[in-house]
């Protein structure tokens, strides 16, 4: 998109020579010379969204002057001006499970205005957008060789639909590129070699500009890019659709928090460890909504892969972002990862000129503040079920213990003196721990039994310390006769191709190939919930006595229901510990003091036996990864294999739906829509469709991973003629409505507090009974009846995951009520016309008493509504009484009004483009 001078900014435009030739860049110390205020003290990630105000300045149409001196104003108020602002960033990226949902989306704006008179070839992303294919394999098969290309050629028989369209919408579009599948994860390549640190485009008089690399990415975790100065958060997929079509994100300047990090990492500890202890103090000290900063003398110790780690994990610890600014370690990587030398010097240049560099004063002002010694971190893991559920790894067994204890119904305390006594025999009283022998093994599995251990996901599989340490710790396992317990379903899935370009040069793919860990693909796998099948004994020994099974993977999400429909708990961990619990296959065994098995010579092998030293890791770090490795396996990044280019697809201006498709129709959204906005009414006479509790995800919202015939979405498929063996994901079908509406709301684990102890997609029917969601959404809606849904705190925390607010929409859901909100699925409720409303003055479902049984009114909404007004409700009670209480309106914005009036974000945009 071209980018326009801003009149009144005219001052700030200055030249910039780096790299053999000069550039144009907005300068924030001529701002300051122009007087539009002080800004030599805000933090670099702020400063990235000023210069982004200085560049888009244009007279207050989206831009003012005191939209930038609010900059200023925000330093000397101590970090806080939560003025509204309109913020452009500069590129999209996407993932294929929520990149298919959005070019559908984009294909059906595309019939849509050409319904409302206007020209399909509006329809097109002004800013450049990169989709990677990267969530779509599975992990059928593992532990042997075959294991990479069986995968591949199973993903490929799966998802051929979704590929054929992709592949449509990247000749349709303009500003549009897919990565194929089998190249690596999203935020990986976006890391190693889409993402420029600092990006330059020609202006509308063909000179070339500088500024900021930003982006807003459909997937959670593109806050991984801000290890390398690169703004970016994940939105929705409707967000970022309005992104791309060149409407600015409406946001709120927002406050910044410090993280000081001081020391450096001792041995034995990893980036995993430091991050988990990063994601349990920030979430305590509550960052929601809020960009975290790091800085301090501990980054001069703190690799960009380190960075990377920890910047990825946002989503977990709450944040828009973590951001790292630019630095000598900055360029040292976009120099070993193959970045153009003439790019390097640029952005060395306009950092230092544009005060975005971190040198040994850089000092500025912070919101709030925290501090954390990195000399002080423990090894450890998080579990069970939530990323902050932070356990230094010699209290794990201790912790899974009591975890047991608590599914058992046991008390925790009993359970405790029982473990300190008389250790892991199973014989305590309070000890309700199970076995059970698998059918046709020589084994048993119990309580805590590792069933899966996963080398997965962007968060560590970007990082060569960690991925070597793992490397490393196999050698040492396999020098001394160790191998992964029979019942450990044991795999690794790269972020990329350059991790398997240096294993393989290090000759570790050998040994963790020996141990189980042989590639079974590159992508996203268990971290997403494709773990795939367990052997079908396993899977049968577990259900039939209830075992608690235990999975251990290198990833960032471990909410329920996510990763194994078999697995209740779910434990992040580094790659090196990942092999380990391979290796030992039992949550309850002590790491730290235990023996992971018995060498070939018949001595016990502890943990500190195995595990490499730092020494050992840099200095193959130092032989293997280099940047020959990374120039060549992105030579040929958009190319793909010849699977992909055979995949043939009609070249067309509109897609031809076809009627058949279980992967792709055409949604309802813009059918029958007319060319003026409606307006917002009030609420009267809805009932409860599902009373939910505290720290309610998208995965519980929308599921990603598989399901079974018996469920809606099983029907769905099976009256289609699909069979269970062919149902593939939920996540994978998102370009189909009807499966995913009928999957909201559908996690295996999720609770409906208006049931008794029932887990699973259900509530009340109109008539009192137990059924489905999708099916009383279904009768509620044919009586005409508007539904709401209740809710605890941090509602709608972890994924950008669209389908969570899309889904909700379809159900007949008007509004939701909840304690709090996570920031991304409010906005996506406001983007699909749903109202997110909080409860105030101290009001909950649990002080109201509500059972779900309740009729609720909200008025207040009809004529002139304002951001965050306080509204009216009134709840009617099964026994006829009625009280009345003050909620809060979240529509934060006044563009969000617009929004809902219009019924949602893509149908303003698609009016506002028909109209033009």
């Amino acid at each position: 998109m071209p980018i326009v001078t801003g009149q009144d900014t005219a001052k700030t435009r200055k030249t910039l020579s780096a790299g053999g030739k000069s550039v144009a860049y907005y300068s924030i110390p001529a701002a300051e010379k122009a007087g539009l205020g002080e800004f030599s003290k805000l933090p670099a990630a702020l400063k990235v969204v000023l210069e982004n105000m200085l560049r888009f300045e244009d007279g207050g149409r989206t831009v003012s002057v005191d939209d930038i001196k609010a900059f200023s104003d925000w330093g000397k108020q101590g970090g806080q001006n939560p003025r509204e602002i309109a913020y452009r960033p500069a590129r999209v990226l996407m993932q294929d499970f929520t990149g298919v949902p959005a070019v559908v989306d984009l294909a059906a704006m595309r019939d849509g205005i050409k319904a409302l008179g206007g020209d399909a070839q509006k329809i097109n992303p002004l800013n450049p957008v990169d989709l990677v294919i990267d969530h779509s394999v599975m992990i059928d098969e593992f532990g042997n060789p075959r294991a990479f290309q069986a995968n591949v050629d199973r993903e490929y028989e799966r998802n051929m639909e979704r590929y054929v369209f992709l592949k449509w919408g990247q000749n349709a579009f303009e500003n549009f590129r897919v990565v194929p599948p089998g190249t690596g994860i999203c935020h990986q390549v976006n890391l190693e070699y889409l993402a420029q640190t600092v990006w330059t485009d020609t202006d509308q008089d063909g000179n070339e500009v500088a500024y900021p690399d930003t982006l807003v990415g459909t997937d959670s975790h593109t806050t991984m890019v801000n290890g390398l100065a690169v703004l970016g958060w994940g939105v929705g997929g409707i967000e970022a659709e309005a992104a791309m079509l060149g409407q600015p994100v409406s946001m709120l300047i927002p406050e910044v928090v410090g993280f000081k990090l001081t020391g450096k990492m001792v041995e034995g500890t990893t980036a995993t460890d430091l991050v988990l202890k990063v994601v349990q103090m920030l979430r305590k000290h509550g960052v929601v909504g809020k960009f975290v900063e790091f800085y301090g003398p501990g980054l001069d110790h703190l690799p960009l892969a380190d960075r990377a780690t920890i910047a990825n994990m946002a989503p977990e610890y709450g944040a828009t972002c973590g951001f790292f600014p630019i630095d000598a370690e900055t360029l040292r990587y976009l120099r070993q990862t193959g970045r153009d030398e003439d790019r390097i010097a640029l952005v060395e240049a306009y950092a230092k000129e544009n005060g975005f560099w971190r040198g040994a004063d850089y000092d500025p002002v912070y919101t709030s503040t925290l501090h954390l010694d990195m000399a002080e971190i423990v090894p450890a893991i998080s579990g069970p079920k939530r990323p902050q559920d932070y356990t230094p790894l010699n209290m794990s067994a201790k912790s899974f213990y009591k975890v047991v204890s608590e599914f058992r119904g046991v008390d925790t305390t009993e359970a405790a003196k029982d473990m300190a006594s008389e250790g892991d025999t199973m014989t305590a009283p309070h000890d309700v721990r199970k076995s059970a022998a698998v059918e046709g093994e020589g084994y048993k599995l119990r309580d805590g039994s590792v069933v899966i251990a996963s080398i997965t996901s962007c968060t560590n599989t970007s990082n060569p310390y960690v991925l070597i340490g793992a490397g490393l710790l196999a050698r040492k396992a396999r020098a001394l006769g160790l191998t992964r317990k029979p019942w450990v379903k044991t795999s690794l899935a790269p972020g990329s191709q350059v991790v398997s370009e240096y294993l393989n040069a290090a000759g570790l793919q050998e040994d963790l190939d020996a141990l189980g860990f042989n590639l079974v693909g590159y992508g996203c796998t268990t971290c997403i919930g494709n773990s795939g099948p367990l052997q079908p004994e396993i899977s049968k020994a577990i259900n039939e006595n209830d075992l608690v099974a235990v999975s251990v993977l290198s990833g960032n999400r471990n909410f329920e229901g996510r990763i194994s429909p078999d697995v209740r708990a779910n434990y992040l961990a580094s790659p090196p510990l990942v092999v380990a619990y391979a290796i030992a296959g039992d949550m309850n065994i002590d790491l730290t003091s235990e023996p992971l098995g018995t060498s070939k010579d018949g001595k016990p092998v502890y943990l500190k036996d195995i595990w490499p030293s730092n020494n050992e890791i840099a200095e193959l770090i130092h032989e293997v990864v280099t940047r020959e490795a990374f120039l060549k396996k992105y030579a040929d990044v958009f190319k793909g294999d010849a699977k992909w280019q055979g995949v043939k697809v009609t070249e067309s201006e509109t897609y031809d739906w076809p009627a058949t498709s279980t992967y792709i129709q055409n949604p309802p959204y813009f059918r029958g829509m007319g060319k003026e906005k409606g307006a917002i009414r009030n609420i009267d006479g809805a009932r409860i469709l599902a009373l939910l509790g505290d720290m309610i995800t998208t995965d519980h919202i929308s599921p990603a991973g598989s399901f079974k015939p018996t469920t809606p979405a099983g029907k769905y498929l099976t009256e289609r003629q699909v069979a269970p063996k062919d149902f593939n994901s939920y996540g994978s079908r998102r370009g189909n409505h009807e499966v995913m509406m009928r999957g909201t709301f559908a996690n295996i684990r999720i609770k409906n507090e208006m049931l008794d102890g029932v887990e699973g997609g259900y509530t009340k029917g109109p008539d009192g009974s137990q059924t489905s969601i999708y099916d009383a959404s279904m009768a509620y809606q044919e009586a005409g009846v508007p539904l709401i849904v209740i809710g605890g705190i941090e509602y709608g925390a972890g994924s950008s995951r669209d389908w969570a607010a899309k889904g909700t929409n379809l159900l007949g859901v008007k509004a939701v009520i909840a304690e709090s909100f996570e920031r991304i699925h409010r906005s996506n409720l406001v983007g699909m016309g749903v109202i997110p409303f909080e409860f105030t003055g101290g009001d909950s479902r649990k002080t109201l008493g509500l059972t779900g049984d309740e009729v609720i009114s909200i008025h207040g909404l009809e004529g002139d509504l304002k951001p965050l007004s306080l509204v009216p409700c009134t709840i009617k009670f099964a026994d006829g009484s009625e009280k009345t209480i003050e909620i809060k309106c979240r529509i934060d914005t006044e563009i969000e009004v617009e929004y809902v009036e219009h019924g949602g974000v893509l149908h303003y945009v698609l009016r506002n483009l028909a109209r033009a």
